[in-house]
């Protein structure tokens, strides 16, 4: 997720701009997104590949995540959706945006991350010339 994030723009023309960090002891902190090139303000990204839909504990614990490392944006990304609990629960909060599956598939698309090719289509018209008298 942090390479679509990157994609759409965000760490600039920072060469580093982004980081998977997601592993055990990680405080539900998956990725982080570099916005200036010293690092002092980042963007911390949780990644969820739930078939169910994401509660409001989520967006609450990662929330408390953010405050832990001092961090004033987060993303959670989830292959699901949201319930509407966790959406109030994020727009009370303010620093924290949620993209869900249909989101994530869209955004794919649009930025070339993660997704390959699977048809091409040609549109052909007669050209008028070939049947001018030469």
């Amino acid at each position: 997720m942090v390479q679509l994030l990157v994609a759409m723009g965000y760490g600039g023309s920072v060469a580093d701009a982004g980081r998977a960090v997601g592993r055990s002891g990680d405080d539900g902190i998956d990725g982080i997104i570099k916005q200036d090139r010293l690092g002092l303000d980042n963007i911390y990204i949780q990644a969820k590949r739930w078939e169910r839909t994401v509660p409001s504990e989520v967006v609450r614990t990662f929330h408390g995540s953010l405050a832990l490392r001092k961090a004033s944006r987060g993303v959670i990304i989830t292959t699901s959706d949201f319930s509407s609990n966790a959406i109030e629960t994020a727009k009370a909060l303010g620093n924290i945006v949620l993209i869900d599956g249909n989101t994530l598939a869209d955004f794919m698309i649009e930025f070339n991350v993660g997704v390959t090719v699977a048809a091409r289509y040609e549109v052909k018209r007669v050209d008028r010339d070939f049947f001018e008298e030469g």
